[in-house]
């Protein structure tokens, strides 16, 4: 496939699938040349075959690039090599059709040729007649917006099959619910926006009043205003040019910094709101890749709906006004030159849009390659040895030579189709003037138009019709703000926490007794993780919980937490369904520790502090003098203001594991969950956080998890679970141990010991 070794033409097909509201997640592997898709069960996998090689078809089309499917490839086209797991995964690798797309492109082409010919023939063929028809200018007006509306309607209908959409929800109310809390925001830089146009426009045309006045010796207009004389008509054209100038500055600047306080505005209501909604969201929702989807919403998407707020919609105000201004002013003042005017804007337009492809598509090459090059010059200097040892200087400095030619090349192509289309536009737009100069010269001679009313209009064609060239790069950034808001309107729409209840929960009455009746649990398309299980975890005790993996042992933890809910059955705290409890004060009341603590970006006193925020640094040091962090805390540099980095990059494993035992110890909860909370540390350290929580286990209902069995040889009770989540045995570790079964076995495999001093404690 075409993506096989270029990353960034990779990125941009991946970008572009999951631009599609049926699409939650997309990856194209640069090294396979494969294609992952995680998409909405609704979606069913022809359809997501055919998504597929539509939009791969039409981004490797638009990168032009040569391609020959293999033989998968082609059954991908078919859709035989999509595939669903869970009822939301596909895969395939997506043929491109360019062949295709390149008869049906050339189809249309001929088709446009030979009615533009046609058209041609029949106005020639008719004479004066014809030509005088289109001349009206209400004619030529309605034809140039019926083919630029054309142009227009055709580029959004691309751009949704580049985009993979299938129509969005989100599309009529897009911009409404955008400005829904920002009305007179919006209608005040809409307003300036306007005004800022016109005194640009303005401008221009005083300019060319200026010159009128000059060459005709003078304006009746200004005589009636009591100006005589073409010296002081000539200073009062160039002051109030002067101050239009200055207005139209200074509403620019206005427009600008409105708008883009708009965007920051509907930047922050839109990442807030969605951020506090993602937080109540249920933590199944927020697992895996899920996780990595929102974090992009939260980030690029609304970044992108933020940027066309302060950007786009800027400047589409700006290019309505403009055509607000100069419809009317060349239908009033100059109806016979209208034709001129309407004529290039079809043609700007169709530019426009094209551009957009192209340059788009070309960029995207030269970063390819450019990434190309550096991914091979880092590894070459990472490999500085390597390339020492075999000799291979002149081998590598060839390979990066090449590669730097191929990418001074593409930059040039995209540089060449940059100005070229520049260009275009720019003869485009300027062709109004010799036109309007040659017709309008012809009926100022005619007796038929005044020249004062010609030379302010000379220059308002090109000014609007520049503000056209960015017509393409408006529509591109609507729909990709139109996909942007889609996957943010659809991640507002996932089903919040439960916070109804109707028992309250005391955690001064609470005891801490949980039971597990008849409880059945599967992950979705896993087989069952629990299966009728039923255990009771006596409460001011120690109960632990042993097995091998995937016997649900993490499963039980995130049941006590209602982080998820049983398929079947009832899990009980003191004698009540946890359902019916508050969600808040259930967690509230349980200390939950996992096997991979995660450490904010701050310092360890922070961590240690997080959830119990007003304990002093007595408490915190306390706390992680308990679970044996103090020493190592107290011999770093900055002991407890030490910065842990992102995620604690800047410790060790077990060290996160003891700051968050330390924060768990903190909060002084009446139930304590450890996962594995103690997997990373050695023995010794182990042994010291054991004695240590002696005191602190002390009438608390205390779960411990592990796979070492040393962490839960002093637990009151023990569970030995089997995959399926089946309990095989249960008992003191000394009664196991003498029982000779799965645990003894257990036992001696990881201590060679045939039994252990008996004794119960905190684990």
């Amino acid at each position: 496939m075409a993506i096989r070794g270029r990353p960034n033409l990779a990125r941009l097909l991946a970008h572009t699938l999951q631009a599609a509201p049926e699409v939650d997640r997309a990856e194209a592997n640069p090294v396979t040349g494969r294609v992952l898709l995680r998409h909405d069960r609704a979606l069913a996998p022809r359809e997501a075959a055919d998504l597929l090689r539509r939009t791969t078809g039409e981004v490797l089309s638009r990168a032009d690039l040569p391609h020959q499917p293999s033989r998968r490839q082609r059954a991908s086209a078919r859709g035989s090599r999509v595939k669903r797991s869970a009822g939301k995964r596909s895969t395939g690798t997506g043929p491109p059709a360019r062949a295709g797309q390149r008869r049906a492109a050339g189809r249309r082409g001929t088709a446009a040729v030979l009615l533009g010919g046609g058209a041609a023939a029949v106005t020639l063929g008719c004479g004066k007649a014809c030509l005088k028809f289109l001349a009206n200018p209400w004619v030529s007006l309605g034809i140039a917006a019926a083919a630029t509306a054309g142009i227009v309607r055709r580029a959004l209908r691309s751009s949704e099959r580049a985009a993979g959409s299938t129509g969005s929800a989100a599309r009529g109310p897009f911009v409404t619910r955008l400005a829904r809390r920002h009305r007179s925001g919006f209608a005040l830089a809409t307003a300036l926006s306007g005004l800022a146009q016109i005194t640009e426009m303005a401008l221009y045309s005083l300019m060319a009043y200026g010159v009128s006045v000059l060459l005709l010796g003078g304006s009746p207009l200004l005589a009636g205003m009591g100006l005589t004389g073409v010296g002081t008509q000539m200073s009062f054209v160039a002051g109030a040019t002067a101050a239009m100038a200055a207005v139209s500055a200074g509403l620019s600047f206005a427009a600008e910094t409105r708008w883009d306080r708009l965007g920051q505005a509907v930047e922050h209501e839109w990442r807030t709101t969605t951020y506090e909604h993602v937080l109540r969201l249920t933590t199944t929702d927020m697992e895996g890749e899920r996780a990595s989807h929102t974090l992009q919403v939260l980030t690029e998407d609304i970044s992108q709906v933020g940027s066309f707020v302060g950007t786009s919609l800027h400047e589409v105000a700006q290019l309505v006004t403009s055509f607000a201004v100069l419809v009317p002013a060349f239908l009033l003042l100059a109806p016979q030159l209208a034709w001129v005017v309407f004529a290039p804007v079809p043609v700007v337009a169709w530019l426009s849009y094209r551009f957009q492809e192209r340059t788009a598509m070309a960029h995207a090459e030269s970063a390819e390659v450019r990434s190309r090059l550096q991914g091979r010059m880092a590894g070459s200097l990472q490999a500085h040895p390597t390339i020492k040892a075999f000799c291979t200087e002149e081998y590598e400095g060839k390979l990066a030579t090449g590669l730097s030619q191929e990418y001074g090349a593409a930059n040039h192509r995209a540089a060449r189709r940059s100005a070229r289309h520049a260009q275009l536009v720019r003869m485009s737009a300027l062709s109004a003037i010799p036109a309007t100069l040659l017709l309008g010269s012809k009926a100022v001679l005619r007796n038929q138009l005044d020249v004062r009313r010609l030379t302010p209009l000379v220059d308002m064609p090109v000014t609007a019709l520049f503000r056209l060239n960015r017509l393409g790069a408006m529509t591109n950034g609507y729909q990709r703000s139109l996909a942007a808001f889609d996957r943010l309107q659809r991640l507002n729409e996932l089903p919040v926490e439960s916070q109804d209840s109707s028992t309250p929960l005391s955690t001064e009455d609470l005891q801490g007794g949980f039971e597990l009746k008849r409880v059945t649990f599967s992950y979705p398309g896993r087989p069952p993780a629990l299966s009728g299980l039923s255990l009771r975890i006596a409460p001011g005790k120690v109960t632990g919980i042993v097995g091998t993996t995937g016997a649900g042992k993490t499963t039980i933890a995130r049941l006590l937490m209602r982080f998820v809910d049983p398929a079947d059955g009832q899990v009980l705290l003191d004698g009540v369904d946890i359902r019916e409890m508050p969600l808040r004060q259930l967690r509230g009341a349980i200390g939950y520790v996992s096997q991979e603590p995660f450490l904010f970006d701050g310092t360890i006193a922070d961590n240690i502090r997080y959830g119990s925020f007003g304990a002093d640094d007595r408490s915190v040091a306390r706390a992680a003098e308990a679970a044996g962090a103090d020493a190592f805390v107290r011999a770093l540099p900055d002991g407890y203001e030490t910065k842990v980095g992102e995620g604690g990059a800047a410790l060790s494993g077990g060290q996160k594991q003891r700051l968050a035992l330390a924060r768990t110890i903190l909060g002084d909860p009446p139930v304590v969950i450890l996962d594995e909370a103690t997997s990373a540390v050695d023995n010794e350290t182990e042994a010291t956080i054991q004695r240590s929580l002696k005191s602190f286990a002390h009438k608390r209902t205390l779960v411990v998890i592990a796979h070492r069995l040393s962490t839960v040889r002093n637990a009151d009770r023990i569970y030995v679970m089997e995959r399926g989540g089946t309990v095989t045995e249960r008992g003191t570790h000394t009664a196991l141990v003498r029982r000779g079964g799965r645990y003894a076995a257990l036992w001696r495999l990881q201590t060679g010991e045939a039994e252990a001093p008996s004794g119960r404690g905190a684990g």
